[in-house]
């Protein structure tokens, strides 16, 4: 459910022959996904060399076209004012002041283009579960800007046209390391189990919703 909640927020928003960007591609599964499955032109940023490699490497196997660089985001050779959509996922609350990255993300994109970055929505059940089985984890994301008000106050104000936050996608047991204090075998059956209960809901439940979603339209008339 992890994978198909962002297939399905991604599917409402790229359109065939969009210029798509990922900040922190690896290992690229998403990205090809959006290449080969929404008909995307896409590109991709991982600073990790081990994670650029296999982005690399699931491109070269699927015969796939794709922009791949290996570099730093705050530093990164993509031009300005160039991409439909730049899409994360679980990347800026790893960052204390993620401020600067969410400026970024609305630098790249061309007047019109929107900005989807996503981070785990930890300040609810899923965040009490995840203090308990592995509070190791939770503690390298920045739990602040998990409310969507202060979510909403990370969008740059002198590029925005709109912003919207909201919660989305179905129950995914994967933001909860459930391993850390079950047997793998038990962890393992609950997480699928839990997995399968996602996949049959019928109806959004808020409190229940995995990802939290900051959309970012950039100020301009879309070229």
């Amino acid at each position: 459910m992890g994978t198909r909640n962002l297939q399905r927020l991604l599917a409402r928003h790229v359109r065939p022959g969009a210029s798509f960007l990922e900040l922190g591609c690896a290992p690229g599964k998403m990205l090809a996904w959006v290449a080969s499955e929404l008909g995307a032109v896409v590109a991709g940023l991982d600073y990790s060399e081990t994670g650029f490699a296999w982005s690399r490497a699931l491109f070269s196997r699927l015969g796939l076209p794709g922009d791949l660089r290996c570099e730093d985001v705050f530093a990164t050779t993509f031009p300005t004012d160039s991409f439909d959509v730049v899409f994360s996922a679980g990347l800026i609350e790893h960052f204390e002041d993620p401020r600067e990255i969410v400026r970024i993300h609305v630098r790249l994109l061309r007047p019109g283009g929107t900005a989807l970055i996503t981070v785990p929505n930890y300040s609810g059940v899923y965040g009490r579960l995840q203090r308990f089985f592995d509070p190791e984890n939770l503690a390298i994301h920045n739990l602040a800007i998990m409310e969507l008000d202060a979510l909403s106050r990370l969008a740059p104000t002198d590029l925005t046209e709109d912003v919207r936050v909201y919660a989305d996608g179905s129950l995914s047991p994967w933001l909860v390391n459930f391993g850390r204090k079950w047997p793998m075998p038990f962890a393992l059956f609950g997480a699928y189990l839990l997995n399968a209960v996602g996949i049959l809901q019928p109806v959004r439940v808020p409190a229940l919703c995995p990802l939290l979603v900051l959309e970012i339209s950039r100020k301009g008339v879309s070229r």
